[in-house]
């Protein structure tokens, strides 16, 4: 049925093996040290050796996992190339590696200066910033204490040091990689120009985050831009890929598996964050601070590792409702932002 989301892999590959899903396409597996414990990473083979589609986190074990992969499915070919589908760490941790032993890199121009510019960026302490968009999140005092004392996670604790220079693609660009014409297609709300790449010869699509299958894609607001709205950079992207999905188009994403079935996945995507929103604009007849919001929005309890991703998304779907006067906010006498529906 075009309407099914189908998984034609059942199992993904073993860490360390590789698994060709089309021809010159070889799907691999890394691990990841948090509750979504991996990401997928391709292989497209190139007459000059391979391209990459992203690389992982930034660590011993991955680089030597690399290696065997290198030394066994790749073949021993060089690798020429990266592509970067966006600028998060399970994703470009190991760029730099790769340009350190002759890569090029290609990606957006934001997600290239997001990168570089994170690796930077290393404090020792949350920065004044980052503690008032915590406290006006309503990050209760025990956990707002613990904030400022501890070390905050720094991008170059994962993400090797990135050299000068990269290859710049935009929207509508077109890219000859493992002897295929792919269009390359930006999606925005997860991460800043996204990349996903659209096959023109076959069926194919590298869809890295933005086109996730079973799981929804993290939708954040962070002390660097704290009135954002991706939520709605989010939704005008689905809508943009409706016109170009097929039922038969392969995705690869870049967690959880290969599927087909996209018109389907994108109304899911998009009704998801609707009943989200119903959810909680009813929840906000009564007046909240954004981490007083989960449970309408989640509909299940936030542990301790998930607290940080729950409440930039919460944030994010309050700033959605804001922009379209469905609520107010006001201070409150904590200095946290109380929420209400209009």
């Amino acid at each position: 049925m075009s309407g099914t989301i189908a998984y034609p892999w059942p199992e993904p590959p073993q860490i360390g093996q590789a698994l060709e899903v089309a021809e010159g396409v070889l799907w691999m597996r890394l691990p990841l040290p948090m509750a979504l414990d991996h990401v997928n990473v391709y292989a497209l083979a190139d007459t000059d050796g391979w391209t990459l589609i992203d690389t992982g986190m930034n660590s011993g074990k991955t680089r030597a996992i690399w290696q065997g992969l290198l030394d066994g499915p790749l073949a021993g070919k060089p690798v020429v190339r990266v592509v970067l589908t966006h600028h998060h760490p399970d994703h470009c941790g190991l760029v730099g590696w790769f340009q350190s032993r002759g890569a090029e890199l290609i990606t957006t121009r934001t997600a290239w200066l997001y990168a570089r510019m994170l690796t930077l960026d290393v404090q020792d302490r949350a920065a004044p910033e980052s503690m008032l968009f915590y406290a006006r999140a309503g990050t209760p005092p025990a956990r707002l204490e613990m904030r400022a004392q501890e070390r905050p996670f720094n991008f170059s604790d994962v993400v090797a040091p990135m050299p000068l220079g990269f290859t710049r693609i935009s929207e509508g660009d077109v890219l000859t990689l493992g002897q295929r014409r792919w269009r390359v297609r930006i999606g925005q709300g997860h991460a800043p120009d996204h990349a996903t790449l659209w096959s023109e010869d076959d069926n194919l699509i590298l869809g890295g985050d933005q086109l996730l299958p079973s799981i929804s894609a993290n939708i954040g607001v962070y002390p660097t831009e704290p009135e954002a709205d991706p939520l709605s950079e989010w939704m005008a992207a689905v809508e943009g890929y409706v016109p170009h999905a097929r039922a038969d188009h392969l995705v690869l994403p870049g967690h959880k598996l290969p599927y087909t079935g996209l018109p389907t996945r994108l109304r899911q995507m998009a009704d998801n964050h609707h009943g989200a929103l119903a959810r909680l604009l009813a929840d906000l007849a009564q007046p909240r601070r954004a981490t007083e919001c989960f449970s309408a929005l989640f509909k299940r309890e936030i542990g301790d590792g998930e607290y940080g991703l729950a409440l930039v998304e919460a944030i994010a779907h309050l700033n959605y409702l804001l922009r379209r006067g469905q609520v107010s906010r006001s201070l409150g006498d904590d200095g946290a932002w109380i929420w209400r529906a209009v």
